[in-house]
């Protein structure tokens, strides 16, 4: 090779010799071609990223400001530490022009048309000039912890509506389906000028309580001819309804729907009601064909003005700011405590020797939670 000649090289400007041009690219030296210094051939995050300011993006969220309200939302569904303080600042500023929408949650089993009820009816309300934030949670995924998210494509006319606002959460496997920061949500959107919040649950069973704690009416979709089985799953969360709603009552299924609506309201007769001085009606509705909706609203809106008359209202509200609380209170000694360094070193110990059996399980908590005090001393 060293005595072969070596070729001429050309001009690059004389594309008539190249099979392809060279065009100029990043620079070597940054790590986003915009000036910011790459380290060890890794790229690093900009020093002059903008940071959050809460009392502004609280004040362009009050205007309504639907790109703020999203981004007020991923602030506070954030699991990195650096952004707790910030989020807590944001809820503060909110917290006052908060809690005066109606608050609905719906839940029914995989089939039952919740998606396509939630359109229908969140259409009919906008209409009517109501306001109305979904919050959709989606399944996540206890072994890959991912989500679907589709329920803007599952919800295409109301997600195009300019009075909706649809937001899809990943559940975090959180029992029941709701993610765990679906309360503060419900405030942010409160606080954007949303009257009417509808959060669409995953129907897992019994465990929908969690629901219960926190909307002001719990609605319960279900389907024509579900069998022995199914049935006896749901009656746990009927006792949580404060309306049935047999869906898909159209076509040749619109008479087995007027059925199975008797034979639930014979039951609910029996049952002991979900709120106090409230009566738990069964109907048919065609969320297809928006069927049936105007009912419910006048229903939610009868059970509105009534439990507030009687001051039920106003006591729910406040007994789920009380299980907020205890709730959020769990949730940080458990995050503490598992994020401890001393608890990162002594657990998977302590884990071995209980799988191992060689250790009572009650023994090893004992280690573990004195290990944990005795470190915060």
């Amino acid at each position: 090779m060293s005595d072969e000649k070596k070729p001429e090289w050309f001009d690059p400007e004389k594309a008539e010799y190249f099979s392809s041009t060279v065009k100029p690219g990043v620079s070597q030296n940054t790590a986003d071609g915009l000036g910011t210094p790459k380290k060890a051939g890794r790229f690093v995050k900009k020093d002059n990223v903008r940071k959050i300011n809460p009392t502004e993006l609280a004040n362009d969220i009050k205007k309504g400001n639907r790109t703020s309200l999203a981004r007020g939302i991923t602030l506070i569904e954030s699991n990195a530490e650096q952004d707790f303080q910030a989020a807590q600042s944001l809820l503060q500023l909110l917290l006052p022009d908060s809690g005066s929408s109606i608050r609905i949650g719906i839940t029914g089993v995989p089939g039952a048309g919740k998606s396509t009820f939630i359109e229908s009816f969140g259409t009919f309300l906008c209409n009517l000039g109501h306001k109305v934030a979904v919050l959709a949670v989606d399944p996540t995924s206890s072994l890959t912890g991912g989500s679907i998210l589709g329920d803007k494509t599952r919800m295409e006319l109301l997600a195009r509506n300019p009075r909706a606002f649809i937001r899809p959460s990943p559940s975090g496997g959180k029992l029941g389906g709701v993610h765990r920061k679906t309360r503060e949500t419900m405030l942010v959107c409160e606080a954007a000028g949303f009257d009417v919040i509808l959060v669409e649950t995953v129907g897992v069973g019994q465990s929908e309580v969690i629901v219960r704690d926190m909307v002001d009416f719990f609605m319960l979709l279900v389907l024509t001819g579900a069998g022995d089985e199914l049935q006896g799953m749901k009656k746990g969360i009927m006792e949580l309804a404060d309306a049935v709603i047999v869906n898909k009552a159209d076509g040749a299924n619109e008479q087995a729907a007027t059925k199975t609506k008797e034979e639930y309201n014979r039951i609910l007769h029996f049952l002991q009601p979900a709120t106090k001085g409230w009566e738990t009606v069964a109907f048919t509705t065609s969320a297809l064909h928006s069927k049936g909706i105007e009912e419910v609203w006048r229903t939610i809106t009868a059970f509105v003005k009534k439990t507030s008359n009687s001051g039920a209202f106003v006591d729910r509200r406040r007994n789920q700011t009380k299980e907020w609380l205890n709730d959020t209170i769990i949730d940080q000694l458990q995050s503490s405590f598992f994020q401890h360094p001393a608890i990162k070193v002594l657990l998977p110990k302590v884990e071995n020797e209980v799988i191992s059996g060689s250790r009572p399980v009650a023994s090893a908590v004992e280690e573990l939670i004195q290990a944990y005090f005795n470190a915060k001393k």
